[in-house]
Formats: C-alpha cells, structure tokens, sequence
C-alpha cells in the first residue's frame, strides 16, 4: 500500500521543494509562471481545470495579475489516488500612475480604428489558444533583449482620472533597428507588420500553452509557421502602433492569462553585470 504525504503552503513565495510526487519551480504569486514535474502518466487540475502534462510529467500554469489568493491542485497519480493540495498566494503591490491631459482622441480611437483594433485582437487571441506539444517551455528562458527597463508587469495608468488598462508585459528601451532574440525556442504563431495597438508584432508559441509576444517591433525576421531556436535574431526593435517612443514589450501568456515575463528570466541587474 502506498503512503502519501503532502504539505499545504501558506503565504510562500518562491516554491522549489517536493510537495509529494510533485516538484514546483517558480513563484506562488499573482501573474507568475509555475512550472513543475510529476509522476509521468499523473493527471493534473488546477482548481478543477485540467492542466495538459507531459509524458515524462512536465507541466506549466500561472496566475492573473488579480487572482483569488485561495488556489488548489489536485492530483491524480497513475494508480487512481488523488490528492488535493489547497496553497494561498502571496500578495503583490503595482505601480499605479496619474496621467491627465491626454487629448480625446487617444483616449478613444474612432469607430474605424476600434474595428481593426478587435480584429487585431481575435488574431492575438487565436494564436494564443493554441495547443501544442512543443516541449520549449520547459527550458531556461533569457531576455530577448537586454537594457533599461522602462515599463513593468502589472503598472497601471489613471488617464484624465480614469483607469486605463494593466501594462501585462515589461518594456526594455533601445534603439530602432537593435535585434530582437527569441527568449526560449518555439513556433512562430503570429507575425503582423502593423496592428493598432502593438504594431509589429510577433508570437512564439512554446509548447504547452506557454507563449511569448513581442511589441512594437520595426522589421520582422520570420512568419508564422518558422521554428525558431532559443537566441535567434526573430525581430527589430521600433516605435510602432501607439507608443511614445522605441522599445520591445515582451509578454508572457499561459494560453489567455497574461503573466509576468520576468518570472522566467534571470533580473535584468544579474544579466548586465555579466557583460
């Protein structure tokens, strides 16, 4: 008969303990990327969703940038037990900005422009559901770009007094023109010149749910369907769609939930003091 211990986690914010036949990797908080290793053939559920896994029993999941604190896995090993596994997420503070005097027609585009913004949308949308067996996910990630971080994950703007949208990637500032790498390899699920919003834009579709998109870029290096390997040129930095002036936004996504890139990185700080 086989005996199974778990230990349920309160308040913790980084995970690299065996929590049973599971192992975790990553931080317990709001927008992170987890990833983790089972028992190969173990079925997993995230708060009664299933989570894909791999045959040797690799899996990826995140949390949003507001989520509810209270989270659940449950297990259910190769033999048929299961196992629940409750864990609450640490909290996290953003940075909130006032911006007033914007003009009426940035803050709301014209119908026109709104059309083609939602088509945009249903394109990134759609790149982003895809499924694929892709096992990249599971490498160590690097920066697609190094330098100055000008924008992070989770900030928020008030514009004129009114809440705009989260900032769900971070922004690295550089030169137009300056090569774009991709930050862990894939399939190149998306490649437009010119969307409303973002520009250029390209997505890298790791495997498993697991995706990288990149904002603003100037010139494209490949189109949908590419493989791309881990630190290839894939793109340039630019200042297209509606930006103030050139940097790359490189942004995470587990299928829709839009997470922290720089969960799976290295600090920027540790990066450059190497160079």
């Amino acid at each position: 008969m086989r005996l199974v211990c778990f230990l349920v986690l309160i308040n913790v914010s980084v995970i690299q303990s065996v929590l049973a036949d599971v192992q975790f990797f990553g931080e317990v908080q709001p927008g992170a990327v987890i990833r983790a290793k089972t028992t190969p053939g173990t079925q997993v559920f995230l708060n009664d969703k299933a989570i894909k896994v791999t045959p040797d029993g690799q899996f990826v999941f995140g949390f949003s940038r507001q989520p509810e604190l209270s989270q659940s896995l449950r297990l259910v090993y190769p033999d048929g037990l299961s196992q629940f596994v409750p864990f609450t997420l640490s909290e996290r503070d953003y940075q909130i900005q006032k911006v007033n005097g914007i003009s009426k027609k940035i803050m709301k585009p014209d119908p026109k422009a709104q059309l083609r913004a939602a088509k945009d949308s249903g394109e990134v949308k759609a790149a982003r559901a895809v499924f694929s067996p892709n096992l990249a996910f599971t490498q160590d990630f690097i920066w697609p770009l190094t330098g100055r971080i000008s924008g992070v994950y989770g900030s928020q703007r008030f514009y004129n007094g009114k809440p705009g949208t989260p900032h769900y990637g971070v922004d690295v500032a550089a030169k137009t023109g300056t090569a774009v790498v991709a930050p862990a390899s894939g399939t190149v699920s998306l490649s437009v010149k010119d969307m409303f919003y973002s520009g250029g834009t390209l997505i890298i579709d790791h495997g498993y749910g697991l995706s990288s998109s990149f904002l603003h870029l100037s010139k494209l290096y490949v189109k949908v369907g590419d493989t791309v390997k881990q630190g290839q040129p894939i793109a340039e930095v630019g200042a297209t769609g509606r930006v103030t002036g050139p940097h790359l936004d490189w942004r995470v996504n587990w299928y829709q939930m839009r997470l922290d890139p720089t969960t799976v990185v290295p600090s920027m700080a540790s990066v450059l003091a190497k160079k």
